[in-house]
């Protein structure tokens, strides 16, 4: 163990820890949004106690999320201080964008939210939902912008020995950002709505209020199957942009050796990263691999020989998260489909196997953005600005090893008493149903 491995691990453990709150602030609020306004147009007041009951769950998540995202970017100062400084004229414009513009959006009208019950008119009360899911979604844009500069860096100088932002108008037209911002966007729509439908499925298997869940239970699977088949789309064009703009990445992603065209594609494979090479391959589907990749059954793949060893990323875990987000992205069409189909029916009670999939499928989503985080940082190394700025460079070169053990035992603690909390108080008024609402 040295410094730059542990700075690596702490930063991965927190960021990932903190991403475990992101999209159920994404992906809940639209759908209490969405009560309320069903409420506020129909005056039904089961539409009311179900906006109540998911936003308490919502607040919960959102306090957690904020504690953990505050505390993460420290370590930009205390951790990767060379980052910082090399890129910090770049990476700091989104970042202040998403606190001036977002988070300050986010924060007061949900605290109007919060106490306007009953204080402020409905049309202005239901105006602050809104705008409190259109924050959330304006925060993840500037973030995922900072990281597509990361992944494909653009509008940029060098000067000086650092990067220097000289075109805003060219990082936001990086095409890589968009694409990645709408791709993780409905993926947090998806773990709202598992989330949703998971909670209405226990509450109708425990009959409590069975009709009234199976009304945010019909919500969300429309909501889910939508941003399902989304990510879907979103995912194809993701794909696109990395073959072209991270070669050495898709490489890695599909376990692809050497450069070839008219690439098939093998349902079962197995990498050797050891011996430069795949132990297995097999159910290969003619030309796909390289239509995934260039939309044309005939495009060049480059191989992973192509790039030099030291300028590859780790193979078997880029691939092994990549193939099973993948899976898991088909198995969530698929459920949020038969949920659609049988809440259309009015027929989701008599499948209680079904419902109780359901609910056991809610943690499948957030493993789902966690794998998707991997490829996306895991597949990007050895760099962490893309052909500009190396990982190994980046670091605090004055940190001891004792100092990041000790940081890394702190956060540690920190996060555990913030998620068994979380997580406690999200579990124990998911329980409990609509009986105080």
């Amino acid at each position: 163990m040295d410094v730059l491995f542990l700075s690596r691990l702490q930063f991965a453990l927190t960021a990932a820890f903190h991403f475990l709150f992101v999209p159920m602030t994404l992906g809940v609020v639209v759908p209490v949004a969405v009560m309320q306004t069903f409420w506020y147009k129909t005056g039904d007041e089961k539409w009311l106690r179900l906006t109540r009951f998911f936003g308490r769950l919502f607040l919960i998540n959102f306090a957690i999320g904020v504690v953990t995202g505050i505390s993460l970017e420290f370590q930009f100062g205390m951790n990767w201080a060379r980052y910082s400084r090399y890129v910090g004229d770049v990476f700091g414009v989104p970042l202040a964008l998403e606190a001036a513009m977002a988070f300050f959006l986010e924060s007061t009208f949900l605290g109007l939210w919060i106490f306007g019950w009953e204080r402020i008119s409905r049309k202005a009360h239901l105006a602050a939902i809104w705008l409190v899911a259109l924050g959330s979604n304006l925060s993840a844009l500037w973030i995922l912008f900072a990281n597509a500069f990361m992944q494909r860096p653009v509008g940029y100088q060098l000067a000086n020995g650092r990067v220097e932002l000289v075109d805003f108008p060219a990082f936001m037209a990086n095409a890589y950002g968009w694409v990645k911002f709408f791709h993780t966007v409905f993926s947090a729509y998806v773990v709202g709505a598992f989330f949703v439908m998971g909670v209405s499925a226990y509450h109708i298997l425990k009959k409590k209020d069975p009709e009234i869940f199976r009304k945010s239970f019909k919500l969300a699977s429309y909501f889910g199957a939508a941003s399902a088949l989304l990510v879907f789309v979103f995912g194809d064009f993701h794909a696109k942009d990395i073959s072209r703009f991270q070669p050495a990445k898709f490489a890695a992603m599909e376990s692809v050796w050497e450069t070839q065209k008219a690439a098939a594609y093998p349902l079962i494979l197995v990498p050797d990263e050891k011996n430069e090479t795949n132990k297995l391959e097999a159910l290969k589907i003619p030309y796909l691999l390289s239509v995934l990749a260039t939309y044309d059954p005939r495009g060049e793949i480059k191989g992973l020989k192509s790039f030099p060893a030291e300028d590859r990323p780790p193979v078997l875990l880029t691939f092994a998260s990549f193939r099973t987000m993948v899976g898991l992205g088909f198995l969530f069409i698929g459920l949020t489909l038969l949920s659609v189909y049988l809440s259309y029916k009015d027929e989701v009670e008599k499948y209680p196997l079904f419902l109780k999939i359901m609910l056991c499928a809610v943690p499948l989503p957030y493993l789902a953005m966690q794998l998707g985080w991997i490829v996306a940082e895991v597949g990007r190394q050895p760099w962490a600005v893309y052909g500009l700025l190396r990982t190994g460079e980046s670091f605090s070169k004055n940190l001891k090893l004792s100092q990041v053990m000790f940081s890394i035992a702190g956060y540690g603690i920190i996060y555990a008493a913030l998620g068994v909390t979380g997580f406690y108080l999200i579990f124990k008024y998911a329980r409990k149903g609509l009986e105080h609402y």
